[in-house]
Parts: C-alpha cells; sequence; structure tokens
C-alpha cells in the first residue's frame, strides 16, 4: 500500500498497472497477503486506537460547533467494543473464502475441439470515496486483494490520522508478501477527488462511502460506473396477524441497534387492523429507548391515551417529508395502509430501493411483497439491519448497492469479479460456418473442471497454459 500525495493521474496509472501484476498473482499468494496484513493490524491495535482517539476528539468539537454531522462521528469511532475484532475477523473471513476469480462459470461446445468459456476476473482499478468508517480501509484492502483489483483509497478529513495509521501498517506488512504496492493506494492529497473521478481511462470502477451529500456528488461529476447507494430510507411493513411480541423485538432491533446505519429502519408501515392491537406494544417499547414517533393521523390517534403520558412528547404528527427522509437518528415516521398492496406501492414510491421488510404470518401475502417490492435486499420476518456483507456470509463488504445492473445488495468478492470469454480451439475459424459450411453445435457443457472438456492431449496443454497465466 502506498500512501501517497502523488497527482490523481499518477495514483490511477499506478494502481492500474499493480492491478495486473496482482491479477495475475496465485491464491495462495493473495491469502498469505491477508495473513500478514491480519497479524500487522492485531499486532498494531494500540496505535490504530490512539490515532482514532485523536480524529474522534476533532470531530466531537466539530460536531459540537455544527460543521460535522452526529452520525458521522458514530461511524468514525473504531473503539466501540467488538468493532476492531470485526474489522480484523472480516480480514480472515474474506482470506478463507473461495477464490472468486479465474472459475468457469458457463462452458458451450461450439464444434468438435472448440469450447466456449465464461470465466471469471477481477473487475481492475477500484476507487473507493469514504467519510468517516476507518475500518473500511482494512475491508477494502482485504476485498480487494482477494478478488485481484487494485484499490485507490480517498478518506475524509475527519479521519486521516486513522486512515494513515492503518494504512501504515498494512503497507509495511504487504513488504513481506508478493502483492505489489502500488495496487493499493491511500490519497492524501487534499482535494483529489474531483481529479480522481476524471482518471476514467485507468479506473473502472467508483463506490463512494457516505452521505447522501457525496454520493451525489459522484455520480453527478463522473463518467466512472458508480456502485452504491444515496439513501438508506428502509420500511417494515407490520401485518395485523403477526404476533406483537416478535414484531416489537424485530422492529426494535430494526430502528435502536445502530440508528446511524444505513440498514436502519425509517418507516414503519402498519395495516390499519394492528393500529390497536400491535402498534402500542411496538410504540412503548420503542418509546422506553428515546425514540422519536412521527405519525400519521391515523397511528396518532391509535396512540393517543394508549401509552405513558410521560413519552407523550416524542410522539408527534408526521409530515410529508418524514416519509422521504432517511433519520440515521431514533426518529421512525410510522404510516397507515390498508393491506400489502398499499404498503408496497408506498414503498416503491418513497424507499431508497436499499432494504425493506414484511412481518407477517401468511405465506401468500409474503411472497406478494417479496415479489413486488423492487428493493436490493426484501425480507420476510426479519429485522432490515441483517443487510450486511458480513451477516451474508461474504466477509465483508465494500458497501450496499441499489443499482440494478452488476451487482445488488451489499457487496462482497462476487460483487467485485467481472468475466470474460475464452474460445479455445484447433485452426477455426469463422469463415468455415454459414451457408454451405460447417453447422455450430451450441452444446451447452457441466460446469466443472477445464480438463473434463478436453478432447486431446494439445487442448488439454493450452487449457494448462491459461490456468498458469491466470486468465492473461
Amino acid at each position: 500500500m502506498s500512501l501517497t500525495n502523488a497527482t490523481p493521474l499518477e495514483v490511477a496509472q499506478a494502481a492500474r498497472l499493480g492491478s495486473r501484476k496482482l491479477a495475475v498473482l496465485s491464491t495462495s499468494e493473495r491469502n498469505a497477503a491477508l495473513t500478514a496484513i491480519h497479524a500487522a493490524l492485531a499486532a498494531g491495535k494500540h496505535s490504530v486506537l490512539a490515532a482514532n482517539a485523536q480524529d474522534l476528539e476533532a470531530a466531537n468539537k466539530a460536531a459540537a460547533g455544527g460543521t460535522l454531522s452526529s452520525s458521522l462521528v458514530k461511524r468514525l469511532d473504531l473503539g466501540k467494543a467488538g468493532k476492531y475484532e470485526d474489522m480484523l475477523q472480516g480480514i480472515l473471513d474474506v482470506r478463507d473464502l473461495d477464490d472468486p476469480i479465474n472459475k468457469t462459470t458457463a462452458k458451450t461446445l461450439l464444434d468438435d475441439d472448440l469450447v466456449l468459456s465464461r470465466v471469471t476476473c477481477p473487475i481492475g482499478v477500484l476507487l473507493i470515496i469514504f467519510e468517516a468508517r476507518p475500518e473500511v480501509i482494512a475491508n477494502i484492502s482485504a476485498l480487494a486483494i482477494k478478488s485481484g483489483n487494485a484499490a485507490i483509497l480517498k478518506g475524509g478529513r475527519e479521519s486521516s490520522g486513522s486512515f494513515a495509521a492503518i494504512a501504515g501498517i498494512i503497507s509495511k506488512a504487504l513488504e513481506t508478501t508478493a502483492v505489489p504496492s502500488g495496487c493499493l493506494q491511500l490519497v492524501q492529497t487534499h482535494d483529489a477527488i474531483a481529479d480522481l473521478l476524471k482518471q476514467d481511462t485507468y479506473i473502472d470502477l467508483c463506490i463512494p462511502r457516505g452521505g447522501n451529500k457525496l454520493v451525489r456528488y459522484v455520480k453527478d461529476t463522473t463518467t466512472i460506473p458508480v456502485l452504491g447507494h444515496a439513501d438508506g430510507i428502509c420500511s417494515t411493513y407490520l401485518c395485523a396477524d403477526y404476533p406483537a411480541d416478535k414484531a416489537t423485538k424485530i422492529i426494535f432491533d430494526a430502528k435502536t441497534s445502530y440508528p446511524a446505519g444505513c440498514n436502519s429502519l425509517e418507516q414503519l408501515l402498519v395495516e390499519e387492523s394492528a393500529l390497536n392491537s400491535t402498534l402500542p406494544t411496538v410504540a412503548e417499547a420503542l418509546l422506553r429507548k428515546g425514540v422519536s414517533l412521527r405519525c400519521d393521523p391515523s397511528s396518532l390517534s391509535a396512540l393517543k391515551g394508549k401509552l405513558d403520558p410521560r413519552s407523550a412528547a416524542l410522539v408527534q404528527e408526521a409530515g410529508p417529508e418524514d416519509f422521504d427522509t432517511e433519520f440515521l437518528d431514533l426518529i421512525l415516521a410510522i404510516k397507515t395502509v390498508a393491506n400489502v398492496e398499499d404498503a408496497i406501492e408506498h414503498i416503491n414510491a418513497h424507499s431508497s430501493h436499499h432494504t425493506d421488510a414484511i412481518l407477517s404470518t401468511s405465506e401468500s401475502t409474503a411472497k406478494t411483497f417479496l415479489a413486488a417490492v423492487d428493493s436490493s435486499s426484501v425480507y420476510w420476518n426479519t429485522s432490515t439491519r441483517m443487510a450486511d456483507g458480513q451477516r451474508y456470509g461474504f466477509g465483508t463488504e465494500v458497501g450496499i448497492s441499489t443499482n440494478k445492473i452488476h451487482s445488488r445488495g451489499p457487496v462482497g468478492l462476487e460483487g467485485l469479479t467481472i468475466y470474460k470469454w475464452v474460445i479455445i480451439g484447433d485452426a477455426h475459424v469463422s469463415a468455415d460456418y454459414g451457408a454451405g459450411g460447417k453447422q455450430w453445435k451450441h452444446q451447452h457443457l457441466s460446469v466443472g473442471e477445464e480438463e473434463s472438456v478436453a478432447r486431446n492431449a494439445e487442448e488439454r496443454e493450452v487449457l494448462r497454459k491459461f490456468r498458469a497465466s491466470r486468465g492473461q
């Protein structure tokens, strides 16, 4: 890893060169690099947390002065119970996953001794621009190395000390491995984002990790493909048939376990017949935690007189803007709907297509919801906080994507790969086929070891050389 003040063009060029060297390393070489990073960060925990404490002190002062949001400060804290250990475990989890590149995912026999294969490969060079979240640098480094991608990382000033400490440790660790230093770069140059976003010749994918303002800026500024989401307006539809105790457990977790998270619950849609039965129980639990409820007229009327008077100040009338807001705080908008169709219509119109859930005992109702809600993750009887790469078994993630192409939802190793088409033949030419010539077979073959489709010794030797070159 290079901590660099080079120009954005120089950074992008170096990353491109590094990506080509990284892509041909063996699985064991890339895994060894992750082992080295894990060991170094475990040993350097004290110095990283000391740097993070200094960043936090400055960030808290900025938040007190109104120049930094409280939700961003919460994301900055790497010393919270278990957070550093989770970061370390994520590196090992990624290391222990199957190698995502050089896998054959489809095969077609075009003709005798002429085989077409679809083979996974790295995307190339990733540009990750992020705010706070110092663990991102370790997460991205692990995912990039394992998937064979180079990564350029540009963090916010609010966490510059944390990032420098982590990057320095990773950089030193990689000196003992086969991973080229140029494939991971932490850009320290101030105001480099605009110029980095112009390097579409060398950078293949941009992943912004931050608030709405940052993501919108990136999407509006660059011609580089962008993977990510601008908002995390997540909703849950509560049906009257769902038990109040289970509903309370799920909704309480979704709203209060980490309000600043993009997968935190922001809207609760309540079936009309659940207003007087289930909603008061759920509301009481939320209010005891200090959650402010922004209610539409029907839910407000249902809750009046049924709650502890000491919580009355936390129950307020909702405005139209509350159903288009990512609060990132202990605030929840509540809206009454007649049925699942109304819930679906509201979610598709007002959610950010991140993660939405239904709580119901009816399989038919739930399946209607899961099929019709247009979001990257849709759940039945569980918390929206499940939207996380580690919880999905990805080891960690580079972010959540609401895109409709390539990758959607939590993006782990698979989302950082693409594919190439490989044909292996024996003096086959296109002119041999067509009217009056040979006919294509187009026979689908089972996906397994490449050697299973080799028809002769020459083809096996070509395949051996192809695998040895790691797809280059």
